[in-house]
C-alpha cells in the first residue's frame, strides 16, 4: 500500500470515498491526529486495530461534526453530561456515555459506554462532516509508540499501513483528550488531558481522577503501555538529578538528551549537554512533548525528562511521560 500525504482541498473527496467503502483514513486534530473509520462499520473498524497492531479490548472514540450527532450515539445523557458538552465542545475533551444500540462492538470494545469527541480543529471538522458519519479513531501510530502530532509523524510510522493522511499541520494541544466518565456515580477523569480536573470542578462541583485497579479498560490509555519512545526514558525528579543521570549515561558510551522547559534548562548549568526545549510553560510543554520525543528518539539514543509534578497540565503531561518512561525515576 501507497501512503500519501495530502491536504484537504486536495484529498476531501477521497477521504470521504475511502471512508464509505469501509477503509480508513489519518486525519488531523488539535490533540493529535487520528486514524479513522466509520464508526457505525465494524469491519471497517477492525481495520483500524489491524493498521497499529493494537489490542481489540481497547476501546475508540467516536468523532463527531455536530452537537446533534450524539443522539446517533448515545442514549439517556445526563444533565451533568449535558453541562460537560456545553462548557467544552467542541474541543479537547472525550464523555463517557451510555452508548445506542447502533455503536457496533468493536467501537466499545463490548462495553455498554462509548466515547464521545467534537473536536475543534477546522480540517477534522470539515473531514467527519463530509463523511456524513460519526468517526471512530484512536491516535494513528503502531500500537505503544510516540503519538503524532504531525502529519510526518504519521508517515514515518505508518507508512504503507494507511491509504491517505490528510495534512493538518501541527497539533495546536499537543497531547490526546481528556477522557470524563459521565456514567460513573461521581464523574471520573480516565485520561487527563488540557481541560483539567480543575476546570471539570467548575461546572460539575465534583469530579475524581480514576484511581482503581484496571480490569477493563472503559476508555484508550487506560490499560497498556502508551506513548514510548524508541530508546530508554527516565524522569529527572530535580534539576541535578537530570545532569548526573547524563553525565552517568555518558559515560556508557550513550549520547543522553534532556527535554525540559527553558527555565529548567537554565538550572542546568553552562555545561555541554544536549537539550531540547519544551517551551516557556505547562502549556508549551504539552504542545511541544510528542513531537520533542520523536525528535530525540531520531537524534538521540537516552532521553531524560523533566518532571511536571501532579496538578493542572502538569499532571496531565506526567500521564504521557509516566507511561513513555515505564515510570522510571532518577
Amino acid at each position: 500500500m501507497q501512503t500519501k500525504i495530502v491536504s484537504i482541498e486536495q484529498g476531501l473527496d477521497e477521504a470521504v470515498e475511502l471512508i464509505k467503502s469501509g477503509d480508513i483514513v489519518v486525519f488531523p486534530t488539535e490533540t493529535v491526529y487520528g486514524l479513522g473509520a466509520n464508526a457505525f462499520d465494524g469491519d471497517a473498524v477492525r481495520k483500524i486495530f489491524e493498521a497499529k497492531g493494537r489490542p481489540m479490548d481497547n476501546p475508540l472514540i467516536a468523532h463527531i461534526a455536530d452537537i446533534s450527532w450524539i443522539d446517533r450515539l448515545a442514549i439517556d445523557v445526563s444533565d451533568e453530561a449535558k453541562a460537560v458538552i456545553k462548557a467544552f465542545m467542541p474541543g479537547p475533551i472525550t464523555v463517557i456515555l451510555k452508548r445506542s444500540k447502533a455503536v457496533p462492538d468493536e467501537v466499545t470494545a463490548g462495553l455498554d459506554t462509548v466515547g464521545i469527541r467534537f473536536p475543534i480543529h477546522t480540517v477534522a471538522r470539515q473531514f467527519i462532516m463530509a463523511c456524513g458519519v460519526p468517526i471512530a479513531a484512536p491516535s494513528a501510530n503502531t500500537s505503544t509508540k510516540i503519538s503524532p502530532t504531525r502529519a510526518e509523524h504519521v508517515f514515518e510510522d505508518m507508512q504503507g499501513r494507511v491509504p491517505l493522511i490528510l495534512q493538518g499541520g501541527a497539533c495546536e494541544v499537543g497531547i490526546e483528550s481528556t477522557i470524563v466518565d459521565m456514567t460513573a456515580e461521581v464523574p471520573t477523569i480516565l485520561r487527563p488531558g488540557a481541560i483539567t480536573q480543575e476546570l471539570l470542578a467548575n461546572v460539575l462541583g465534583k469530579v475524581k481522577n480514576f484511581d482503581g485497579k484496571i480490569i477493563v479498560a472503559k476508555a484508550p490509555g487506560m490499560k497498556y503501555k502508551h506513548y514510548a519512545p524508541s530508546c530508554e526514558m527516565v524522569v529527572a525528579t530535580s534539576p541535578k538529578s537530570a545532569v548526573d543521570e547524563y553525565v552517568r549515561q555518558k559515560a556508557n558510551g550513550l549520547n543522553p538528551v534532556v527535554l525540559a522547559t527553558s527555565r529548567y534548562l537554565k538550572d542546568l548549568g553552562k555545561g555541554d549537554i544536549n537539550v531540547i526545549d519544551l517551551g516557556a510553560n505547562d502549556e508549551d510543554a504539552m504542545r511541544n512533548i510528542y513531537g520533542a520525543m520523536h525528535e530525540a528518539q531520531d537524534k538521540y539514543d537516552y532521553i531524560i525528562c523533566q518532571d511536571f509534578g501532579n496538578e493542572g497540565l502538569g499532571a496531565s503531561i506526567m500521564n504521557r511521560i509516566n507511561k513513555a518512561s515505564g515510570g522510571k525515576r532518577i
